[in-house]
């Protein structure tokens, strides 16, 4: 075969390896947008956790609150490796919500501080393919916050094994009215129909629009309630409730969740 015609060859050979690549990315991505099947043995593919019982497992010790959120902070390392192992493609952690500036000042001060440093401690999942992303909003954070995370998300953006949200000044009501305002500010510049909102287009725009619904929601400490937390997400998400206080939380309490979410039936509405 002449050169030409074997470069000719090579390049459409090519082309077809990218077209076929693309097209199971396609697949995965339109699947990874699909809910959990019910009681179908899968794992959940968006696990989220709240992370409850710092003070306390502080306090049993007769330590100072921010102890108790520093060891809470150690934690965070064997649950990542826990859902990395399980295969999760999307994790979120509840950190510092709206409704915690109401903390004492230097308790807030401690988590401030802490969350320049967990944006740090990313660094060494970087590696194994881990890309932070933060949903919050940036009312009353101090710059040195906000640049942390920013750079923290710029420095893991090509993690492709699974996207961790950094809940950090979170409140699902807060997040449901700020997309409520964006709406209707395009729509009283005439961009758009009010009658063309619906649920997938209220939906598209919402902070991160590409995190998918909750499948397995775990809160930590004994506490049984939502404190506000990814209310729009979370709409049909499954519910554990687990007494160990978030500290001794491990990766293994992790994977006995994602076990018993499998033999859950989840049916959305059907029978």
């Amino acid at each position: 075969m002449p050169r030409r015609g074997a470069r000719a060859a090579k390049r459409r050979i090519s082309v077809a390896k990218w077209l076929l690549r693309g097209t199971f990315r396609m697949a995965a991505d339109a699947d990874a947008r699909r809910p959990a099947a019910a009681g179908s043995g899968h794992g959940p593919r968006h696990v989220a956790l709240i992370m409850d019982g710092n003070g306390r497992w502080a306090a049993r010790r007769g330590l100072p609150r921010a102890s108790g959120h520093e060891a809470g902070l150690r934690a965070v390392r064997s649950v990542l490796d826990g859902a990395l192992e399980e295969g999760i493609a999307y994790l979120s952690l509840f950190v510092f919500s709206t409704e915690n500036w109401n903390r004492p000042s230097a308790e807030v001060n401690a988590l401030m501080r802490l969350a320049e440093e967990a944006s740090d401690s990313f660094e060494e999942y970087v590696e194994r393919g881990v890309r932070l992303r933060w949903l919050g909003s940036k009312d009353r954070l101090p710059p040195t916050v906000i640049g942390a995370l920013h750079e923290a998300e710029e420095r893991t953006r090509a993690g492709r094994a699974m996207t961790v949200a950094f809940c950090f000044n979170h409140g699902g009501r807060d997040e449901i009215v700020r997309t409520a305002a964006v709406l209707a500010r395009r729509a009283a510049a005439g961009r758009l129909d009010p009658e063309a909102i619906d649920e997938p287009l209220f939906a598209r725009h919402l902070p991160l629009p590409d995190l998918p619904d909750i499948d397995l929601l775990i809160r930590t400490s004994g506490e049984q309630r939502l404190s506000n937390f990814m209310l729009w997400r979370a709409a049909y998400a499954e519910f554990f409730f687990v007494d160990t206080l978030w500290p001794d939380f491990t990766g293994d309490q992790l994977r006995a969740a994602v076990a018993a979410f499998a033999a859950r039936k989840r049916r959305f509405g059907t029978v």
